[in-house]
């Protein structure tokens, strides 16, 4: 894997990955001063005009405000992990105000280049090695390993999972991600990289966390079988608080223990019910 080195050097972009890690316990710990928050009225107007734009491909405004209201009420600083270079990137890094967003891409050339253009965000390219058809092989593969390479608490630096994307710079895997959004790879078409592998390891960063109890997952294009599918395998039906209009999942996901084996805790229909009641709105 290349990745794309951001405008700072890459020791002290670590170093502060790192310490970013324990949130605001660790600048409360330190003495930092907490800065203010990005004003309201800020965050609605950047919301408004990024749902009204031309763009094809771009969010609405529900889906854009569910995310905006869990970045307002993050401590800070939030450390929030997307995953695909998308319409909304730099509203993201926008509404993280003096928080710490980073954006994981699969096109090595579209992350350079727009890196290029915004040196200000954060970018890493990574190679996706499965593809939307071999879904049913991933998932019964997975489920055989649970207790071995998938575990749901891990790091996945040192993973074997087919399921687990390992290649990110190493000390992504120390950072206790707040905020992750599910909007890549493009999933589109069976031979196309599906979103197995990024749901997979949002489930394990959110179960994974050292400090903090929580972690907002949400995952986009939630009308595909592949989302959905992944989506209450590794973030779980108990955990999904809201879909919009079936197109925005948003999971609360908690940590777990090292000597947990199990992704979610209801194992019998309870849990597909309230995923299914919640996608339609009920």
């Amino acid at each position: 894997m290349r990745s794309v080195v951001p405008a700072t050097s890459s020791s002290s972009w670590s170093e502060g990955i790192v310490a970013a890690g324990g949130g605001a316990a660790a600048a409360a710990s330190a003495g930092a001063a907490v800065p203010p928050p990005l004003p309201t009225s800020v965050i609605s107007t950047l919301v408004h005009y990024a749902s009204r734009s031309n763009e094809s491909f771009h969010m609405t405004h529900p889906e854009l405000k569910s995310i905006s209201d869990v970045l307002r009420k993050c401590s800070h600083p939030c450390n929030f992990l997307v995953f695909g270079l998308t319409h909304e990137t730099l509203l993201w890094k926008a509404l993280n105000y003096h928080g710490r967003t980073v954006v994981v891409e699969e096109n090595r050339y579209y992350a350079a280049y727009f890196e290029e253009l915004h040196p200000d965000i954060d970018v890493f390219d990574v190679q996706y090695t499965s593809r939307a058809g071999e879904m049913d092989e991933l998932l019964a593969s997975a489920r055989e390993l649970a207790r071995q390479e998938c575990r749901p608490v891990q790091n996945l630096l040192f993973s074997e999972c087919r399921l687990a994307i390992n290649d990110l710079p190493n000390h992504m895997y120390d950072v206790d991600w707040d905020v992750i959004l599910v909007d890549g790879p493009r999933g589109e078409g069976a031979e196309a990289p599906g979103r197995m592998m990024s749901i997979f390891t949002a489930g394990v960063l959110a179960r994974s966390k050292k400090v903090g109890g929580k972690t907002h997952v949400f995952v986009h294009d939630y009308y595909r079988d592949v989302e959905q599918i992944c989506g209450d395998e590794f973030l779980c039906g108990e955990n999904l608080v809201e879909a919009i209009n079936g197109m925005l999942a948003h999971f609360v996901v908690e940590r777990m223990e090292k000597d947990s084996f199990q992704f979610c805790r209801e194992q019998n229909g309870t849990a597909a019910a309230a995923a299914a009641a919640a996608r339609s709105g009920l």
